[in-house]
C-alpha cells in the first residue's frame, strides 16, 4: 500500500475514488428511506433499488462507451455528472414528485455501474502490473468499510439534514471527486506486444460492426480460458450468495431466537471480516494467484454459510467474519484477473459484461430463496447454499495454474494470437 501511495497519480486518483465511493454509499441507503418517508410504503421504497439496478441491461453498451473514452476523462465527467443527475432531489418535498427519485435512482444507476468499469480500467493504466493486487485490495478496504459505516452515515445524515440537503451534499461530494480527478496527469496505457492497441477494435469492426464490439467483452470472457473459469464460478457463487441473502431473517428468527434488528450485528460483523480481507487481499492474491485466491476466498464463504446450519451463537459471529473475508478476497482476485488477462481497449466491456453476467442470476436467486425459505427448512437452504460454493471454489482451485502469481510484467492473453493476426 505504502507503494502505491508514493505514486502521485495513484494517490490522486485513490482519494478522488474514496470521496467517490462516500458520496455513493451515503445516499444508496437514504433514496429509499426517503421514499419510505414520503409514502409509507415498504413496497415503493423496495422499488428504489429496482430503480437502481434496471440500469444493468444496459451493462454491454456501457462497456463499450468505456472503452472508446480516455478514462481519466471519463471518470471526471462521470462524477461531475453525477452531481449534476442529483439537483433535481433538490425539489422533492412531497410524494407528488416521488417520479423524480426514481429517475434520478435510474440515473445514479447508470453511473454507478459505468465508472465501475471506468475504475476497473483505470487502475490497469495507472499502475504496473505486479501492483494490481494491491490497487485492487485498497479499493475494496474502503469498500467493506463503507459497507460497514456508509448506512449508518446514510440514515444519521438523513435524518440530520432532510432529503434535499443530503442530495446537496452527496452532489458536492462527486463535484470534490471530479476536481481531484482533473490532477491526475495523462499517461499512455501499458502496452504488451500482440494484446493492446487498437488492432482488437479493428477486427471486431471488420468481423462485424458495432454490434460485434458492444459483445465484443462477453467474447473475450468466454474465450479466455482463466476468464472463462472465473466467470463459471463467479455466477455459480452470486447465485449461492443471492440464494443465501433471504435466508438470514429465518435463521435469526427461527434460530438464534432473536429479535430481526440482530441482523445489524450480524451485518456489522461482515463488514469487520470484510475490512480485514480487504488488507489481506493483494497478499494472498499474490502468494496464490488469481484463481487461487478467488478459490480462498469462496471457500471461506462456504464455510460460513455452513457453519449457518448448526444455529449457535458462536458459530453465528464465526460465519459472519468468515463471509465478510472472503469476500473482498474473491473480488480482487476477480477484478486483477480480468485486468491481468484483458486487452486495454477491451477491459471496460469485459468488466461490464462481467457484472451484468453475475447480477443476473443473483437477482433471480434473491427471488427463488424468498420463495423457498417458507417451505423448506432454512438449514437445508443454507447447507446447499455451502454445497453451492464448494463446488465453485473447488472448480476455481483445479485451474488454478492458469493465473500464475503476478510478478512485474504483463502475460500474454489467449486473444494475443488473434490480434496479431
Amino acid at each position: 500500500m505504502r507503494g502505491l501511495l508514493r505514486r502521485p497519480d495513484f494517490r490522486r486518483f485513490f482519494l478522488a475514488l474514496t470521496v467517490s465511493m462516500v458520496a455513493e454509499s451515503v445516499l444508496l441507503l437514504a433514496l429509499a428511506v426517503w421514499v419510505k418517508e414520503l409514502t409509507g410504503s415498504d413496497g415503493l421504497a423496495g422499488a428504489t433499488f429496482v430503480a437502481l439496478t434496471a440500469p444493468m441491461v444496459l451493462a454491454p453498451l456501457v462497456g463499450w462507451v468505456v472503452d472508446r473514452a480516455p478514462r481519466r476523462v471519463l471518470f471526471v465527467a462521470l462524477n461531475a455528472v453525477t452531481a449534476v443527475l442529483l439537483l433535481p432531489l433538490l425539489t422533492v418535498h412531497d410524494a407528488g414528485r416521488l417520479w423524480v427519485v426514481y429517475a434520478v435512482a435510474a440515473g445514479y444507476g447508470l453511473s454507478y455501474i459505468t465508472i465501475g468499469a471506468t475504475v476497473t480500467a483505470l487502475v490497469q493504466e495507472l499502475v504496473p502490473v505486479g501492483l494490481l493486487p494491491d490497487a485492487n485490495g485498497a479499493t475494496q478496504t474502503v469498500k467493506q468499510g463503507l459497507r460497514l459505516a456508509g448506512p449508518l452515515l446514510g440514515a444519521g445524515l438523513y435524518v440530520l439534514l432532510g432529503g434535499p440537503a443530503l442530495a446537496a451534499a452527496c452532489a458536492l461530494g462527486f463535484l470534490v471527486a471530479a476536481a481531484v480527478g482533473l490532477a491526475v496527469r495523462p499517461a499512455p496505457a501499458p502496452r504488451t506486444p500482440g494484446v493492446n492497441g487498437p488492432t482488437e477494435t479493428a477486427a471486431v469492426r471488420a468481423a462485424g460492426g458495432w454490434r460485434a464490439e458492444v459483445v465484443a467483452g462477453v467474447r473475450h470472457l468466454v474465450r479466455e480460458p482463466a476468464l472463462r473459469r472465473a466467470l463459471l464460478a463467479v455466477v455459480v457463487a452470486t447465485v449461492g450468495l443471492g440464494f443465501g441473502e433471504t435466508l438470514w431473517f429465518a435463521y435469526v428468527d427461527q434460530g438464534l431466537g432473536r429479535e430481526p434488528a440482530f441482523l445489524g450485528v450480524l451485518v456489522s460483523l461482515q463488514g469487520i471480516g470484510g475490512l480485514l480481507g480487504g488488507l489481506g487481499s493483494a497478499a494472498v492474491v499474490r502468494r496464490f494467484g488469481e484463481l487461487g485466491g478467488m478459490a480462498l476466498g469462496v471457500g471461506s464463504i462456504a464455510v460460513g454459510f455452513l457453519a449457518l446450519v448448526w444455529p449457535r451463537l458462536g458459530f453465528a459471529v464465526a460465519a459472519a467474519v468468515l463471509i465478510g473475508l472472503g469476500l473482498p478476497v474473491a473480488l480482487v482476485g476477480t477484478v486483477t484477473l480480468l485486468q491481468r488477462h484483458t486487452p486495454p481497449a477491451l477491459l471496460g466491456r469485459a468488466s461490464a459484461a462481467l457484472d451484468a453476467l453475475a447480477s443476473g442470476p443473483q437477482s433471480l436467486a434473491i427471488g427463488l430463496g424468498a420463495l423457498l425459505v417458507g417451505l423448506v427448512d432454512y438449514r437445508l437452504l443454507f447447507a446447499a447454499v455451502g454445497a453451492l460454493l464448494v463446488a465453485a471454489g473447488g472448480y476455481l482451485l483445479t485451474g488454478r495454474h492458469l493465473s500464475a502469481p503476478p510478478t512485474g510484467a504483463p502475460i500474454e492473453t489467449a486473444s494475443a494470437p488473434t490480434a496479431q493476426a
